[in-house]
């Protein structure tokens, strides 16, 4: 309990001191997680509405291999994007391992599935309820497309908001591909990993709090603005 109690003191400290090195990390945090959902949804939110509204012969297989790349072990994917950016791989010339930008490249790999499964899912129920009149209108499977993805865009934001959750608490590919370098490429998680490893129990439980307030009141922010939850009278 007294490392707990030292770790909320920690966070109430780190922040209300402004300090400087906790705000470069939470800085840098929500510039990967942020770039890497965007990117994974201008993907994973049309793919997963396109997989609802066409009908091909491989479909049920896609969509099983869909719903198993959800469970990507990061480290793997973490491997991979290694492998690939390294002087040895076939992208080594870009000089983007051990930077932020190899960090959302390895986000982007694993939330996309995510992302694309929870909006087949949402898309399909709204292309059974659609379906006639999308199809009496004489909608283009773009047009058709387009339409769910507005008509659901509520429901859709949980996918985006889910993408966002598995990132911001991601280490395992971020540690291989980011490195942990200090004023580089250290976040809010391989921050933790480093102080824990260091014996700073009550420095890492405040970094541990930090990353869930921010993750808390993105959250927040995003229902807020979106007005995900409809108000009303009783």
């Amino acid at each position: 309990m007294n490392s707990i109690g030292q770790g909320f003191w920690e966070a109430w400290r780190l922040i209300i001191t402004f300090d400087p090195d906790l705000y470069e990390i939470i800085f840098l945090s929500l510039q990967v997680t942020v770039a890497a959902v965007i990117i994974a949804s201008v993907i994973g939110l049309p793919f997963g509405a396109w997989l609802a509204v066409n009908r091909f012969r491989f479909r049920r297989y896609t969509i099983a291999v869909l719903n198993a790349l959800m469970g990507l072990p990061p480290v793997v994917v973490g491997l991979f994007v290694y492998m690939t950016l390294s002087r040895a791989g076939p992208l080594g010339g870009f000089g983007l391992l051990f930077s932020p930008s190899a960090m959302i490249i390895a986000q982007v790999i694993i939330i996309t599935p995510l992302i694309a499964s929870i909006s087949h899912q949402t898309i399909r129920d709204l292309w059974a309820e659609y379906h006639d009149l999308l199809i009496s209108m004489h909608a283009t499977r773009a047009q058709r497309i387009m339409a769910l993805l507005w008509d659901g865009k509520r429901a859709l934001l949980t996918a985006t908001l889910a993408g966002f959750g598995r990132a911001i608490g991601e280490v395992g590919a971020i540690m291989i591909v980011g490195g942990n370098i200090e004023h580089a490429t250290r976040v809010l998680t391989t921050a933790i990993t480093l102080e824990t490893s260091k014996g700073n129990f009550a420095f890492a439980m405040g970094l541990g709090l930090v990353l869930i307030m921010m993750a808390v009141l993105v959250n927040l922010l995003i229902h807020t603005v979106g007005k995900t939850e409809r108000t009303g009278t009783w």
